[in-house]
């Protein structure tokens, strides 16, 4: 995922850096609802810059423990459809999406960061469509690497001054 569109600045990160680590680990758990990645990544502060916060991300997000994955991936919402969709896309969607949970017992996630609102709606189509023929092991590796996508955006989006 890129940093380029508005850049991150110098007083929004040294904002993060200095605020109590209680209010630090609160703006973390809105970007992933995960008590060990917000406390890791809430421990390790001062970060130098954009970088080096987001490769601590990264990494605090590969060691989850499964406990805290599985919080983490109950706490997704689906993702929205834009608002001219057609009503029959809704209808297949909500039963791909309820074939998926049933299948995998948590909510579909996948980031689309960044894509228009259609070609949002393109990667969640293709997306669900071949993620329902992997196993739950292969699943749930998928959507850890989803999960650690979105934190990664909803990071970037805070500190650039958006909100998650």
């Amino acid at each position: 995922m890129q940093t380029r569109a508005t850049p991150v600045t110098p007083s929004s990160l040294e904002r993060f850096n200095a605020a109590p680590a209680e209010e630090a680990v609160a703006t973390l758990l809105t970007c992933l609802n995960s008590h060990h990645w917000a406390h890791r990544l809430a421990s390790h502060r001062p970060y130098p810059d954009l970088p080096s916060l987001l490769a601590a991300a990264d990494e605090a997000s590969y060691d989850l423990p499964p406990d805290d994955l599985t919080k983490a991936l109950a706490a997704e919402s689906l993702p929205p459809l834009p608002e001219d969709t057609y009503a029959a896309a809704h209808t297949a969607l909500n039963a791909a999406y309820a074939a998926y949970e049933a299948r995998f017992g948590h909510a579909f996630v996948i980031c689309a960061e960044g894509l228009s609102a259609h070609e949002a709606l393109d990667r969640v189509l293709a997306g669900i469509r071949s993620r329902l023929t992997n196993d739950a092991d292969e699943e749930r590796l998928v959507a850890a690497d989803e999960l650690r996508h979105l934190a990664r955006a909803r990071l970037i989006s805070l500190l650039r001054g958006a909100g998650p």
